[in-house]
């Protein structure tokens, strides 16, 4: 077992989990493997409830039937149950050694086949240059490496399933047109590096209120002097800026979101709520399908949908990022989280 596949394993025997007979956990953890590693983890819990759940063997291009639980973590190159890929470096050459890339599963439960495709996608390097143009140039690549995606899960070497794709996305809000309205009313000063005459900081005041700072921005950092327009109402008055799903509307249906953007929260444990100033918080973690996944979404006996689309955790610090749920009757209850 390679080293921190002792945590999974405790996870598995734990009391909480005995309910769930069988798992499978995928963790890239070969990261002396530049060509490979992705740094991605998916873990797959499946209750005693469930009957007759299959996993497609990819190499020998057929369904084997799912039990016990099995841990695979530096073989997972070897590994016939999924397919993982890194993208290519030339797709973000800002970054010398990029993780970005995606894990795909297929599943099949009592003749309903789906694939679980866990993907993260490229970050922003920069708030200067993602200001710069909208869309910004980030989206651009990001629009990109999803497109790979999507491509490659439905290309003509499998048969073609119902999928859902889940990760960090990395989509952010379109940085000029969420500055420009912030800041409607402010007027903005530049401060150029000595040395190069590069652009280093910018800063936006109130044209009144004693020129009042409303917003800093470099590099890594976006200093917005009230968070509340994040938070309040779950930020769904900036859902407008959200752009990034757009141009995928014809393949990628998402339900309606309603909890606040999901990133960059602060690792401070007693601030579960705020926001760090290093980004524009941005709805980075999504749960996605294709529109034939969207109709596997059943509904009750009292006709009322069972599905909840929301973060975990709310006012607990997890981290940077807040954990996302989409929960869903589809046969059996299934629920996917991010």
């Amino acid at each position: 077992m390679a080293p921190g596949s002792s945590v999974p394993a405790e996870l598995l025997s734990s009391d909480a989990m005995k309910d769930y007979n069988r798992a499978r956990v995928y963790l890239d953890e070969n990261y002396k493997s530049q060509e490979h590693f992705t740094a991605l983890g998916s873990f797959y819990f499946l209750h005693e409830s469930l009957k007759n759940i299959y996993q497609f063997d990819f190499k020998a291009k057929k369904y084997k039937k799912v039990t016990g639980k099995e841990i695979y973590s530096d073989t997972l190159e070897s590994t016939p149950m999924l397919e993982k890929e890194k993208f290519p470096q030339d797709y973000f050459p800002e970054c010398k050694w990029s993780r970005k890339g995606f894990i795909r599963t297929r599943w099949c439960i009592t003749d309903c086949a789906f694939d679980l495709v866990n993907i993260h996608l490229f970050h922003d390097a920069s708030n200067l240059i993602a200001w710069e143009t909208s869309p910004s140039v980030y989206s651009g690549i990001r629009h990109k490496a999803l497109g790979y995606v999507l491509d490659r899960i439905i290309d003509q070497r499998f048969e073609k399933v119902s999928y859902f794709v889940f990760g960090d996305f990395n989509f952010r809000l379109d940085a000029k047109a969420v500055v420009e309205t912030l800041c409607a009313k402010a007027t903005m000063q530049t401060i150029r590096a000595a040395d190069t005459n590069e652009v280093v900081k910018l800063i936006f005041r109130e044209s009144d209120n004693d020129r009042k700072v409303m917003l800093q921005l470099e590099k890594k950092l976006f200093d917005y002097f009230n968070q509340d327009v994040f938070r309040d109402n779950n930020g769904t008055a900036l859902l407008e800026f959200d752009r990034e799903l757009s141009v995928f509307k014809d393949r990628l249906y998402e339900l309606d979101i309603s909890f606040p953007p999901s990133y960059p929260y602060s690792e401070d444990s007693s601030q579960g709520k705020q926001y760090m100033n290093t980004r524009c918080p941005a709805w980075c973690d999504r749960i996605l399908m294709s529109h034939s996944a969207k109709e596997l979404i059943l509904k009750s006996e009292n006709d009322e949908k069972i599905v909840i689309y929301d973060h975990i955790g709310p006012n607990v610090c997890m981290g940077d990022h807040k954990v996302i749920q989409l929960n869903f009757l589809v046969l059996y209850l299934l629920s996917i989280f991010h």
